[in-house]
């Protein structure tokens, strides 16, 4: 049975509320359906500072005040639409992507254990949100990577960097976290 304290409540709701702040840092690419954000990048923070069960938790509410009607999915969207819409698969990976990262995290510590885990937390968005994009926009697999996973490489490597720099540094500021 898994206890929730009442810091644990602040730090979920404090990474829900950060994947919000992260769909508003977005830029639209006008050759595919999906933008490029910093959400993945609280994500795998997510994942790697609260571990699977809280992170996946965080991600899941996040998609929840935005099906809700909250204007908290890239660019201010909202809704069960966006959801099931093309870049839907994607955001429904945070929540999987957050649980394995937490859950890997238990196996080996260091940063390029860490930064391997986010990676594999990455694969995941990818694998869900080409699916549904594929199937939303009726492409193929290789036109889907192309749009739906291709322009994001570096970007993703770069805030899996950012983010696994700064789960070292949070757990060394807050050791009880």
């Amino acid at each position: 049975m898994i206890t929730i304290k009442p810091l644990d409540i602040v730090t979920i709701a404090l990474f829900s509320a950060l994947t919000a702040i992260g769909a508003y840092i977005y830029i639209p690419l006008p050759f595919s359906e999906v933008p490029i954000t910093l959400q993945t990048m609280f994500t795998y923070l997510a994942g790697a500072v609260l571990g699977g069960y809280f992170g996946a938790l965080s991600q899941m509410i996040y998609l929840l005040i935005g099906v809700v009607g909250l204007p908290i999915f890239a660019g201010g969207g909202s809704g069960l639409s966006v959801l099931i819409g093309p870049s839907g698969g994607y955001l429904i990976g945070f929540i999987i992507a957050a649980f394995v990262i937490g859950e890997l995290k238990k196996l080996k510590k260091g940063f390029v254990w860490l930064f391997i885990y986010m990676v594999v937390g990455n694969i995941i968005i990818y694998i869900l949100g080409v699916v549904q994009l594929m199937n939303w926009t009726r492409i193929s697999l290789n036109q889907a990577i192309v749009i739906g996973v291709l322009p994001f490489i570096f970007g993703d490597i770069i805030k899996i960097l950012l983010a696994t720099y700064i789960t070292q540094r949070v757990e060394k500021a807050f050791p009880n976290l």
